[in-house]
């Protein structure tokens, strides 16, 4: 097994080299008034600011192909593949929002519900900020430092980017009964706000995602402190791709099933009466869900 490499400082610098290729300086840095370039204004800066919206497709789709090429061996041990811009009309997953990456059984970008194994939605973005030099044609890029030396909240660590994740995860997990199977997986590059941490720990619980995983094992300088997981691991950060691969391999290996319901307490243990009379956890289990559903009118 050839043990990739995380996300680090190496993507951000391979990032902006094949982006210069193709977009202006200006479409992928902020801009001083004495020509400047910076990934994201340093905490220093007084100057006048602007708003740039251009990189976000850039590292978007970028992001979004280096996902799918960590996952793409781990795929081939479940005889599957990893498809990006996944769609799928059953789970409301269309060509305007489709998923980011997902494992399918089938190499096709449009998907059957039964053929996906699990939803992968990137929220990565640039973590360190950069300085482009130029020198007259030439490019080269200075590390100016983490994401404490900048004025951006980068990744997870926007609300807004955890407030859009949440929300579409929600939206294909009520989109019908055969998304009680897939898992949905948050993948980001930064550690999470500590006002998250809970929030994170009760979606998983509650099995709406299944965890918010940050790919970067090392998101701040000099050893700095972030976290490595929440109380519950609702968010999990690896340090090395066999553990990545181990962690993800381990969740699919489960036969999981997500329920979601509000029923008075007389007819809830009415149920559990019920479904205790199966031979088998497994089938307790099945009973039980099914007389929820039929409750819920499903």
């Amino acid at each position: 097994m050839v043990d990739k490499k995380l996300w680090a400082k190496d993507q951000e610098i391979d990032f902006f080299t094949k982006s210069l290729a193709v977009a202006s300086p200006e479409q992928l840095f902020y801009t001083t008034k004495d020509k400047k370039y910076y990934a994201y204004w340093p905490k220093i800066y007084k100057g006048t600011k602007t708003t740039l919206q251009s990189r976000n497709a850039f590292i978007g789709a970028y992001t979004e192909k280096w996902s799918q090429e960590i996952l793409k061996d781990i795929a081939k041990e479940l005889n599957a593949h990893a498809v990006r811009n996944v769609v799928c009309e059953e789970l409301e997953l269309t060509k305007d929002s489709p998923a980011d990456v997902a494992i399918c059984k089938t190499d096709s970008i449009i998907q059957k519900s039964s053929n996906i194994l699990t939803i992968f939605e990137v929220k990565m973005s640039i973590v360190w900020n950069w300085e482009l030099i130029k020198d007259n044609s030439k490019f080269s890029l200075k590390c100016l430092g983490d994401y404490r030396t900048h004025q951006g909240n980068p990744g997870l660590l926007r609300s807004d980017t955890m407030l859009k994740a949440i929300g579409k995860s929600i939206s294909v997990r009520i989109s019908t009964l055969e998304s009680a199977k897939i898992p949905i997986i948050i993948l980001g590059n930064t550690p999470i706000s500590k006002s998250y941490h809970s929030k994170v720990d009760n979606l998983k619980n509650y099995g709406i995602i299944q965890g918010f995983w940050s790919l970067n094992p090392a998101p701040l300088d000099s050893n700095g402190e972030n976290v490595k997981v929440t109380k519950n691991k609702g968010f999990l950060r690896f340090d090395s791709y066999s553990e990545f691969r181990a962690g993800l391999l381990g969740l699919l290996k489960e036969d999981m099933m997500f329920f979601a319901g509000m029923r008075p307490k007389n007819e809830l243990g009415k149920f559990i009466e019920i479904s205790n009379k199966e031979d088998s956890y497994e089938k307790k289990a099945e009973k039980f869900l099914n007389l929820m559903r039929e409750a819920n009118g499903e």
